[in-house]
């Protein structure tokens, strides 16, 4: 039998989730930041995604192995130790960005920071953008709607 995809879209509060999840005053702001600019990118509201993924947007994704569900079309979590920032699709146009984003980590699926003031934020929109334009294209998505 298959898994039920943990990360769907939830009617929780935003803003209450990171007032009662993000305890230091520097990530709370950025959390805010990251939902103004995410919003303003991607055209869409933030939504909770799980239990800790902020979401804008949402396309429906089918792997190979025949593994489907939805997603954000981008979003991030403030973590913890860091910023998971779910906002990068590898294409050819998106890999040189890296070089100019600042100082992260990169996951298989995501982009680690330890806050927005390390990196570059002109090239996280373009990042935010290419991936928004990809997945537009290879997925069914909201986006399309915009």
């Amino acid at each position: 039998m298959a898994k039920a995809n943990k990360t769907t879209e939830t009617a929780v509060s935003v803003t209450d989730f990171i007032n009662s999840y993000v305890e230091k005053d520097e990530k709370k702001a950025d959390s805010f930041e990251l939902i103004k600019l995410m919003s303003k990118w991607s055209g869409f509201e933030p939504k909770m995604w799980g239990p800790t993924i902020i979401g804008f947007g949402g396309y429906h994704y089918k792997y190979a192995s025949g593994h489907e569900g939805d997603a954000p079309i981008i979003g991030f979590s403030p973590r913890k130790a860091e910023f998971s920032l779910y906002v990068y699709s590898p294409t050819e146009e998106s890999k040189p960005l890296l070089d100019d984003l600042g100082k992260f980590k990169m996951g298989k699926a995501c982009i680690y920071i330890k806050k927005l003031s390390d990196i570059n934020i002109d090239v996280l929109e373009k990042i935010c953008t290419l991936s928004i334009a990809y997945i537009n294209e290879n997925h069914e998505c909201a986006c399309r709607e915009k």
